[in-house]
């Protein structure tokens, strides 16, 4: 129903099965409107949103179990609610075995707003999108590249890699990790920022100057380039902070 059209199979690259698992696959295309927002909800999974010129948004959803009956403690979903186009694959009665897992594949517009996206443990990359996302993992890795507006990134445990992230009027760069690193590298300083960053436990290496204060507690460091916005947030717990510019 909602207006969705069956699609092949996107191009490859996921992990290989184990050779007792049980696999189902569904993809779908979805008109996406300016108004309709989308959210990704997972537990266990890896989820890669690509972001191009295209004008629809393709989805592809992977879940891999041990029979056939398990595939259904995690449906996967993918539904409109009300102005919002929800793609999930969460485990039933909050479950949290790792071996109920799914590969969630979307190619979508560059212009799509991604208002949040959850995963309880696995992997999220996110690439090209220009209107912001909002991306909480509990347990394991982001890596988002080439990313601008409002972005919000955040682990419990594990790290956060981001490259050539554009810091644009309007948008934002907030990125907190509880226990892991996190590393910035850009193409060439951002003209117009104000950088902040700080660790409880850990050090904070930038090739971007910043004023630091790090001699006792927490390790703090900021600057103000150009107009002094956007601001771009960095915050560990436990971690190192690293900003790179590349020569």
């Amino acid at each position: 129903m909602l207006g969705l059209a069956l699609l092949g199979a996107l191009p490859g690259g996921l992990e290989a099965p184990h050779a007792t698992d049980v696999l189902d696959r569904i993809s779908r295309t979805v008109a996406l409107t300016a108004a309709r927002s989308v959210r990704v909800d997972a537990t266990v999974a890896d989820v890669t949103i690509s972001a191009s010129e295209r004008t629809d948004l393709a989805v592809e959803i992977v879940r891999r179990a041990p029979t056939p009956a398990d595939l259904a403690r995690f449906p996967a979903v993918i539904e409109q609610k009300g102005e919002t186009l929800r793609i999930a694959a969460l485990q039933a009665d909050d479950g949290r075995d790792a071996r109920l897992k799914a590969d969630i594949r979307v190619q979508a517009p560059a212009a799509a707003q991604f208002d949040a996206v959850r995963v309880f443990e696995g992997l999220v990359r996110v690439t090209g999108l220009h209107n912001g996302c909002d991306v909480d993992i509990q347990r394991g890795r982001i890596e988002a590249t080439a990313v601008a507006g409002r972005v919000r990134l955040e682990s419990g445990v594990g790290s956060i890699d981001v490259r050539d992230p554009s810091l644009t009027r309007g948008g934002m760069l907030r990125l907190r990790v509880f226990n892991g690193p996190i590393r910035v590298s850009f193409d060439r300083p951002p003209p117009d920022a104000r950088i902040l960053a700080l660790t409880f436990n850990g050090s904070i290496a930038s090739d971007i100057p910043l004023a630091m204060k790090d001699k006792f507690g927490p390790r703090f460091g900021e600057a103000t380039l150009g107009a002094g916005e956007p601001v771009m947030s960095i915050d560990v717990v436990t971690g190192d902070i690293t900003i790179r510019v590349r020569p």
